[in-house]
């Protein structure tokens, strides 16, 4: 084979590539930040659920509502936690917006003003609430 064939064969191979790439690059730019968010959630849940985040506080699952631009954690309490006095004693609600105030991994869906929702839920009395909190773009840009 000659130069000019093997390069002409290179530069076939490399514009083959190129052009895979750039429709990878292109398909990708293409996802919203709210497909994002939904497929971040979802793929979170699924390799990490439950996820024991300290002793009697497990997180069940994190979904993305679109319609809402709502991400919310779920968690089920057990142990000493699991009980509303214990929860309410630690000032839950204030403690949680602090952590979004200054969560630095939430930055991107602070900025596009989405919402934060925290449930607990009870192990003792399966399906009971024990306490929820949503924060809005207005509670924590304060």
């Amino acid at each position: 084979m000659n130069m000019y064939a093997h390069a002409k064969k290179n530069m076939k191979k490399t514009f083959l590539l190129l052009t895979t790439m750039m429709m990878v690059v292109l398909t990708s730019c293409q996802e919203t930040l709210e497909e994002r968010c939904e497929r971040e959630a979802k793929t979170f849940t699924e390799k990490n659920c439950p996820l024991r985040v300290a002793p009697g506080i497990a997180m069940d699952s994190m979904t993305f509502d679109k319609a809402t631009h709502t991400i919310a954690y779920i968690y089920t309490l057990s142990g000493v936690v699991d009980d509303t006095a214990v929860i309410n004693q630690s000032q839950p609600r204030e403690r949680l917006l602090q952590e979004v105030k200054n969560s630095t991994n939430m930055k991107l869906y602070k900025d596009a003003g989405f919402s934060f929702r925290y449930t607990y839920f009870s192990t003792k009395e399966k399906g009971t609430k024990l306490f929820e909190a949503t924060f809005r773009k207005s509670d924590y840009n304060q």
